[in-house]
């Protein structure tokens, strides 16, 4: 180890696992400009050629390029694969090809067969003979799903629920391999086991003793598998090329071993810069050959498929795995902890393009060196491929070391994971307790059977009255159901891997969410500050309202109906936390929805807002579509007022502006775009995402790919490819409000 931390100033991290502590005493905060950036070399230029020749050939193909169905994904299911074997630099594929997808029927056989049909192909012998007499997550799940949870499913009022595939949203401390080798990190593991072994064998102490062996198991097929690239893993990386190899070979495991939503990378670059820089300054690198490791680390992150159902496509369009890198932030000493390797990735989307993969991550500060906020402003208007995260709110409950997963979920890197899935369609809430507990589309009795509202104006007293105990009722279901899904998660697809790289007793948050938070915020509005009356049809069921006369709007930066959002929220947090969670994960809530903003408005009748049946939702906390109209700042102002203290899981906000609005030329954009960032997380605002283009910009591309192939925008929370939308997904952005005016 001593030739592998040479130069590195000594500390906590050389007694016990703390990367933190070695990142804070060894890194070197950057407050200059991007003039140091380098472009592209003509290695990487050849490697991004065939990248993207395999890109269009995967989207003429249907969006699947290939799928091997004789081996079942996991860390040692396939012999090393390579782009262009003698120009690769970061070795590493999923697969013994790029983009041939795996088969991982762990969270659910069905699923991975109806998979493979959708795209042609059919499960091979090998798979199916090993799943046979396999209990997978999803059969598990539904052994103990309640007949209400299966009602509630079905009705779209708990949706997306992670019932028939990984949980993700868990991020392995993949530093670790770099820092300790893992020949280090495995003794340290056989040691947590055996100390745990000597408490009373107890349920949870017998369950976190088999996870530490599986753990162990899947930490040595790691040291083989970067065996099988030449790789000795064993020990710790020597220089800046071996860190970042080493790294990835942890994330590379766990994307072989588990198909989940979100398997971020985490926060990476601080700890990537020490070794950059000593190996600049000890002259065995230059900035050229810095730049192009970084550029062919995010090749490979862009990389990364998972085979999803036709069914999960519609939930999460675009193709996402949400490889979602976090850059900058402060650090508690009052340094900033922006460095040239920051740059660095920003700089990929000009080098490589722009993507939605990795989902670039700014951790926002009021302290960050202003060169920094000038240039993700001008990435953000050119490419509209990144986000921003308000790092003085986050860093009050997770440190300094924290990293984002999925879209905009903060945890302490390596010691803290999630149990994450679904989301809650408050705005159906809303209309089955109208009903007394009756699905408005279905009719079926799904909560407790209740007095169904009469045909008169509604009272607003007596519609809160209702909405709040039907929301109780829903948020201990919901509860209950996410305990379900994560036992058998941990039964039955436990993440070994990721798992073996975090502390060994981490501290665990469970993640529930809300969807149709403006439908439900501006229907409770016109309730109170308008006249609605329901409309029933031959079953008795409230399908439709008359609302007449005017009411305040999400949006607007009015406080009277901004604040029944905070309400809501805030309610609806505090009654799920009324029920114990498995493990005792911390409760925790975000705003998110995706692109499932669509389908959760396909399964909700019309709501008292005016709203109609089938329509999409807003996309996580945003105001309804072309409703927030008093301009770009009012609607900031409003998603600004939700408190971030009870929805730590994220506060997801999608803003798109016109050019012409942000500022007449580049320099008064960037300018304007820093000062927008700037204030709106001054008031402990948490996320926002940025697109600076125009509505008629993705007309075009809709209804002609050709005009721009690599069009990318934020959406919820993450980007895709707007080319990879489907239609109806497509014209759900294109309504969106384009703000054109401040």
């Amino acid at each position: 180890m001593n030739n592998c931390w040479r130069a590195f100033k000594d500390g906590n991290w050389t007694k016990e696992i703390d990367v933190s502590n070695f990142i804070k005493l060894n890194y070197t905060p950057y407050e200059g400009g991007a003039d140091f950036l380098e472009g592209t070399t003509v290695r990487t230029d050849a490697v991004m050629t065939r990248v993207n020749d395999l890109l269009v050939e995967e989207n003429e193909k249907g969006g699947v390029l290939k799928i091997d169905t004789d081996h079942v994904s996991s860390i040692l299911s396939h012999r090393p694969g390579y782009i262009i074997k003698s120009k690769d630099i970061i070795l590493g594929l999923q697969t013994d090809e790029p983009l041939k997808r795996a088969v991982n029927p762990f969270a659910g056989y069905r699923n991975a067969v109806q998979a493979c049909q959708a795209y042609g192909y059919e499960i091979g012998d090998n798979v199916h003979n090993e799943f046979k007499y396999r209990t997978t997550h999803n059969t598990g799940v539904f052994r103990a799903y309640t007949d209400t949870m299966k009602k509630a499913r079905h009705a779209g009022v708990l949706t997306g629920l992670p019932d028939a595939y990984g949980r993700g949203r868990i991020i392995g401390d993949y530093r670790r391999i770099a820092l300790y080798g893992m020949e280090y990190l495995i003794n340290e593991r056989v040691k947590d086991k055996k100390r745990i072994s000597e408490r009373d064998m107890d349920a949870e102490t017998i369950q976190l003793v088999e996870d530490i062996e599986k753990q162990l198991d899947f930490m040595r097929q790691l040291v083989e598998m970067a065996a099988q690239h030449g790789c000795d893993i064993n020990r710790p990386a020597e220089n800046a090329y071996e860190a970042i190899q080493w790294l990835y070979f942890g994330y590379l495991g766990a994307v072989k071993e588990q198909n989940g939503a979100a398997n971020s990378i985490g926060r990476i670059s601080s700890f990537i810069d020490i070794y950059i820089q000593r190996d600049i300054d000890e002259g065995t690198l230059d900035e050229i050959h810095a730049q192009e490791l970084i550029d062919d680390l995010v090749i490979k992150m862009r990389l990364v498929r998972h085979l999803r159902t036709p069914e999960y496509n519609n939930l999460f369009a675009g193709d996402p795995v949400w490889v979602t890198c976090s850059l900058a932030g402060m650090c508690e000493d009052g340094r900033t902890m922006v460095t040239r390797t920051c740059y660095r990735f920003l700089q990929t989307l000009y080098n490589l393009g722009p993507s939605a993969e990795p989902n670039i991550t700014v951790l926002w500060s009021k302290d960050l060196p202003e060169s920094f906020k000038r240039f993700c402003a001008k990435v953000s208007i050119d490419t509209d491929s990144i986000q921003y995260e308000n790092d003085d709110v986050m860093r009050r409950d997770f440190g300094d070391d924290y990293s984002i997963a999925c879209c905009v979920s903060a945890m302490k890197t390596g010691k803290q994971m999630q149990f994450f899935g679904a989301r809650c369609n408050l705005a159906k809430v809303l209309l089955m307790a109208l009903n007394g507990g009756r699905d408005e589309i279905h009719g079926e009795q799904i909560a407790p059977e209740g007095e169904t509202f009469a045909e008169d104006v509604l009272d607003y007293d007596k519609v809160i009255t209702a909405f709040k105990s039907y929301a109780s009722w829903m948020a201990k279901l919901y509860v209950n159901t996410m305990n379900v899904i994560h036992y058998m998660h941990d039964k039955y697809a436990y993440e070994r891997l990721m798992m073996s790289l975090h502390d060994v007793e981490p501290g665990r948050l469970m993640a529930f969410g809300i969807s149709g938070l403006s439908v439900l915020t501006d229907s409770l509005s016109a309730i109170k500050y308008a006249k609605v009356t329901p409309v029933k049809d031959e079953r008795g069921l409230i399908v439709d309202f008359k609302t007449e006369g005017e009411f305040p709007k999400y949006g607007n930066d009015d406080d009277r109906v901004d604040s029944i959002a905070k309400w809501v929220t805030e309610f609806f947090y505090n009654e799920l936390c009324k029920t114990k969670t498995y493990r005792g994960a911390k409760h925790t809530l975000s705003i998110l929805t995706i692109t499932s903003n669509v389908v959760y408005g396909q399964k909700t009748g019309s709501t008292p807002d005016g709203r109609r049946a089938g329509e999409p939702f807003a996309p996580g906390a945003n105001p309804m579509h072309g409703r927030d109209s008093e301009g770009a700042l009012s609607s900031l102002n409003s998603v600004a007022k939700i408190c971030y203290e009870c929805c730590q899981d994220g506060i997801s906000n999608t803003f798109s502006i016109t050019p012409d609005t942000l500022g007449e030329n580049e320099e008064n954009q960037i300018e304007n775009l820093v000062n927008v960032l700037d204030g709106y997380f001054a008031q402990d605002a948490h996320h926002l995402n940025v697109n600076v283009l125009n509505r008629q910009k993705l007309i075009d591309a809709m209804n002609d790919p050709t005009l721009y192939p690599s069009l990318t925008i934020r959406v919820s929370g993450y980007a895709v490819n707007f080319n990879k939308l489907t239609k109806d997904k497509q014209l759900e952005v294109i309504a969106r409000t384009f703000h054109e005016k401040m």
